[in-house]
């Protein structure tokens, strides 16, 4: 392992502490006659065993590091994909945070809002192990402006969406189920209450201004002061509160044409969804009655 900012004295000390060669003095010694296989690049490299001074020198000096396969599922705020990260990448979370907030480099990436947040495209990824914090957003918000093809944008034109709005629209459908089969349905209470002027009232939005890990919310959180509480403001909230995935967004340009502005949750992973009010206050007490039935 070579780790960023280290010296050839201190690499040449962990690769004899890490039994990779018997006397570091003499790799120190070869690396001074041949100055060049000095520039080492941080990493984690997988060593043959039997090199030479000079060839394992070189080895380091020329072979590719080690990669890491590393999922990030859909949903995930950018904080918690900054503690993924450090768990499996040579940084920590704090760098990563630094980089996804960085003002240069959410300009270069032509990310309108103060964070990445949203443009962190999940998938599995190979990663190099020393990857930099600035490395590894890049090449997500990357893989997010390679799946948003032009035709995708014209969609999103049509329905009067900027990019941000189809992200923040999507991180909530994101939130709200993880069932790919309901996502349209509720894509389409969002847009029709945003199309009659209602608040959106979407919990997940409270618990990302609240912070922390998600848990059961109270009547007092909802009024939080917060533009990102749906239920005191209305329209979108300022942006996306997680990264959404290919469903979630494909479900926000192509949702099921209904006149759904309610839903809640079945108890059973799913939601009931209504017109109207009574219909809403109906499938609450459905919900209630299965949660009586679940109990011992």
């Amino acid at each position: 392992v070579v780790h960023k900012g280290k010296g050839f004295m201190s690499i040449a000390y962990s690769l004899y502490m890490s039994v990779a060669i018997r006397n570091r003095w003499q790799l120190v010694v070869t690396g001074r006659l041949i100055p060049g296989l000095h520039n080492i690049k941080p990493g984690r490299y997988s060593i043959p065993p039997g090199l030479s001074n000079f060839s394992l020198l070189r080895y380091l000096h020329t072979h590719h590091q080690d990669e890491v396969r590393i999922t990030i599922p859909e949903g995930l705020e950018q904080r918690e994909i900054a503690r993924r990260m450090a768990g499996k990448l040579d940084m920590d979370s704090s760098r990563f945070m630094h980089a996804a907030n960085n003002a240069a480099i959410l300009a270069k990436y032509r990310i309108p809002g103060k964070s990445a947040e949203g443009y962190l495209f999940p998938g599995t990824y190979d990663f190099a192990w020393g990857s930099t914090p600035d490395e590894v957003v890049g090449f997500l918000v990357g893989r997010f402006r390679r799946f948003y093809s032009d035709s995708l944008q014209r969609s999103a034109a049509a329905k009067g969406l900027s990019e941000t709005s189809l992200l923040t629209l999507a991180s909530i459908v994101e939130a709200e189920t993880p069932l790919d089969e309901e996502k349209p349905l509720v894509a389409s209470v969002y847009l029709n209450r945003l199309k009659k002027g209602m608040r959106l009232q979407a919990d997940p939005t409270v618990q990302y201004a609240l912070g922390g890990a998600p848990r059961h919310l109270f009547y007092k959180d909802l009024a939080i002061d917060s533009p990102y509480n749906t239920y005191r403001w209305s329209g979108l909230p300022p942006g996306p509160i997680c990264n959404p995935g290919t469903a979630s967004i494909l479900a926000v340009l192509n949702p099921e044409e209904t006149s759904f502005i309610y839903f809640v949750a079945t108890g059973k992973g799913g939601h009931y969804f209504a017109e109207t009010i009574s219909g809403h206050q109906a499938n609450i007490r459905k919900y209630k009655a299965a949660k009586n039935e679940a109990l011992p």
